[in-house]
């Protein structure tokens, strides 16, 4: 529940503050590195997917692309620092490189 209250509250805060050119000129269609920079964005962050949603919303309204907001919000849910240290504890090395990607 806590994570849903802090979702509600960072996206009011990006809603009421942050201006729409300014989501734009970073996460909008026309910028070529838009999801990788949302990818950067959203891995140090932590939340669950109800969490989540507020913010993807208020980033969708101020001029985000939605494959840019889509990243973002794969990247907090399934690419997280907190999560990747939980699975390594759970998996072995082969195995953990494979969940990542990084060997075949």
């Amino acid at each position: 529940m806590g994570y849903i209250i802090i979702g509600i509250a960072v996206g009011a805060g990006v809603h009421g503050y942050v201006p729409a050119d300014f989501m734009a000129s970073f996460m909008g269609k026309d910028v070529w590195y838009s999801v990788p920079l949302a990818v950067l964005l959203g891995v140090p962050m932590y939340s669950n997917a109800a969490g989540i949603i507020p913010i993807v919303q208020v980033l969708l309204e101020k001029g985000a692309s939605l494959g840019t907001s889509l990243a973002f919000m794969m990247a907090v849910i399934g690419l997280s620092y907190r999560k990747q240290s939980y699975l390594r504890k759970c998996l072995n090395t082969h195995s953990f490189l494979h969940l990542l990607g990084l060997w075949h």
